[in-house]
């Protein structure tokens, strides 16, 4: 490769050093028959051409933007101010990295505190970090924060948790105790129908609002549970949502954590995304990530900093209590940009046009024959058990033009029947009406 910095001896010392004489041993773990066929390489194209076969590709592809988008599960579409991508692109911030010198980097690391003090103004609690990679890795983090804290193991977790958190939670080998072995039509974390789900060897409760059926769960009522014997209780939410409803801080939540795509930042074919964290300043010390502070240098004027960087691998392994050493700085600014932008009164305001224009949906789609509504409170997810397969409705909408929803049987099969349909600001009463027609006029 012409352009690689490395010379031949270059190549050859580096792997003496691993023992290796050439570059094919390293290849050793493959199979040999699916390393001596050569690649099928097509021929190469011009630019003009490889742009036209790449528009070709990219036209095959159906998108949020073409469709009447009904999906929600995780990730969502929300409207995204045009300064955001505008500002947030700038190579300032584009191409910034890590801010190891502050002297340097007093933008970046600015930002950084903007956003965690907007995370704390939003949750209630005192402390925040500058991000983790996404949500479910928030979760995971903040179960290992629950262990050190506590030093007991156990983390209570619902069924109604979402499938791809407890996957994240698996993979950090987290000892998990699943609550909930009837989830329809209840959806609803229950502790009461399982008090010995809690004793001395629960670290915290886990509890999702709304929860992965889009159903609101009272955070009060679990802090008190979980406090009773010495747990934590960690919350997870959706940012839009705390536009009306009360903060995880003010419920008795120890540490709060979110996916915070829903802020400002587009869907992406699932990713990059944003882990939000926030916690108790008594836990602060515990806190994963990195975490900007004020400073004040010799001459009194106030500067941005890293701050209790020892918690990290980075600096000092033996002591590290996470090995999340990065943070999702870009992304952060664009949910910093995001709620700045908005303000206390804006994000009120598209929550409850979320709520509303859900609540109207439900109803319509549950006056027609077949259709039957989970019960209970939602925010702007909800469930719909459905006369035919949920799949087999997704796929009959699709040439309407409509993403209806997300069909539930793929993480639970004793859901089949059962689409959770999600609506924000994007979707107009007009796509809502249109939404109801087609299910008329495919006569379930």
């Amino acid at each position: 490769m012409s352009y690689t910095p490395h010379t031949s001896e270059d190549r050859l010392r580096m792997l003496s050093a691993i023992g290796a004489s050439e570059v094919a041993d390293l290849l050793a773990v493959i199979p040999g028959a699916e390393r001596s066929e050569p690649l099928r390489l097509p021929q190469p194209l011009t630019e003009l051409e490889l742009q036209r076969h790449l528009r070709s590709l990219a036209e095959q592809n159906r998108h949020t933007l073409q469709l009447s988008s009904f999906l929600g599960g995780g990730a969502y579409s929300h409207f995204i101010p045009a300064a955001i991508p505008a500002l947030s692109l700038r190579g300032e911030f584009a191409t910034s990295y890590t801010p190891y010198q502050p002297e340097v980097s007093q933008g970046t690391l600015q930002a950084m505190y903007e956003f965690q003090s907007m995370v704390c103004a939003l949750t209630g609690l005192e402390a925040a970090n500058a991000s983790v990679y996404d949500g479910a890795t928030a979760l995971a983090e903040a179960t290992v924060m629950a262990r050190n804290i506590t030093g007991r193991d156990i983390i209570v977790v619902p069924r109604s948790l979402h499938a791809h958190y407890l996957s994240v939670l698996h993979s950090y080998r987290v000892p998990l105790r699943i609550v909930g072995d009837s989830i329809f039509p209840h959806f609803l974390f229950d502790l009461a129908s399982g008090p010995s789900a809690l004793d001395a060897s629960v670290a915290a409760v886990v509890v999702p609002s709304p929860n992965t059926f889009g159903r609101l769960e009272d955070w009060c009522r679990f802090a008190e549970l979980a406090h009773a014997v010495g747990a934590l209780l960690i919350a997870v939410f959706y940012p839009i949502a705390l536009g009306l409803l009360e903060s995880p801080g003010a419920c008795g939540a120890d540490i709060a954590v979110a996916e915070g795509q829903p802020l400002g930042i587009p869907v992406s074919f699932g990713g990059p995304s944003l882990g939000i964290m926030a916690t108790r300043q008594r836990y602060l010390r515990h806190l994963p990530g990195r975490i900007a502070g004020v400073a004040v240098d010799r001459d009194g004027k106030e500067g941005f900093v890293l701050t209790l960087r020892a918690r990290e691998q980075d600096i000092r392994r033996d002591r590290a209590s996470s090995n999340i050493c990065t943070n999702q700085s870009l992304l952060a600014l664009q949910a910093a940009m995001y709620l700045s932008l908005l303000g206390p009164q804006g994000l009120h305001e598209v929550a409850e046009i979320c709520l509303r224009r859900a609540h109207y949906l439900a109803q319509r789609i549950t006056s027609l024959p077949g259709f039957t509504l989970m019960e209970g409170p939602f925010f702007n997810e909800f469930v719909v058990r459905c006369p035919i397969a949920a799949e087999e409705l997704a796929q009959r909408l699709l040439p309407y033009g409509i993403l209806a929803g997300i069909p539930l049987g793929r993480w639970f099969p004793e859901l089949a029947d059962c689409l959770l349909i999600c609506v924000t600001e994007l979707n107009t009463r007009q796509d809502l009406d249109d939404y109801v027609s087609c299910l008329e006029r495919l006569g379930l």
